[in-house]
């Protein structure tokens, strides 16, 4: 109940500025590795663009896209769909490296092709870079990607250690 000299928006300030404080208190609790860390590879063909290769929290590791770019962000295999694919897959294998994981430890894909007649070469490289149990999967025909002259981009979802017999 509010006093006679008290108003909502006092008592709002006071709920709010004590639950700042808690979780500021809380955050402080938290261990290290629960903070997001910036993983990337060097160099880095994402920072012009304004995003993260990927993002770890903890040990959930958050990947984006990864498409066929060489180290420079030039195309690779214009016009080949395997190519694009492989090296797609290659870069989310680097990056998972980078963040002290790997292929093993990816729990969820989300796969955007331009075109769904290349679903059977997809399923191939499922076979190929992941092992049981596969990690579960969204498959997308999308209008375009990023760049004209990409037909697929793979972004993943890990956890460290996940993987582990």
């Amino acid at each position: 109940m509010l006093g006679s000299s008290q108003t909502r928006s006092d008592a709002g300030y006071r709920e709010t500025s004590q639950l700042a404080r808690f979780l500021l208190a809380a955050l402080c609790l938290l261990p290290r590795s629960s903070v997001m860390q910036r993983i990337y590879t060097q160099p880095d063909p994402f920072e012009p663009f304004a995003l993260s290769q990927a993002i770890a929290a903890g040990e959930w590791i958050f990947v984006s896209g990864q498409a066929a770019l060489d180290a420079q962000g030039n195309i690779v295999g214009e016009d080949d769909f395997r190519l694009q694919a492989e090296t797609a897959f290659n870069n989310l294998q680097a990056i998972l490296q980078a963040a002290g994981s790997g292929l093993q430890d990816v729990v969820k894909v989300t796969i955007f092709m331009t075109n769904m007649q290349y679903f059977g070469e997809v399923v191939e490289l499922r076979h190929r870079y992941f092992s049981q149990p596969y990690p579960a999967d969204s498959i997308v025909e999308v209008k375009a990607l990023a760049l004209p002259q990409l037909m697929f981009e793979i972004e993943a979802v890990a956890m460290r250690g996940a993987g582990k017999s």
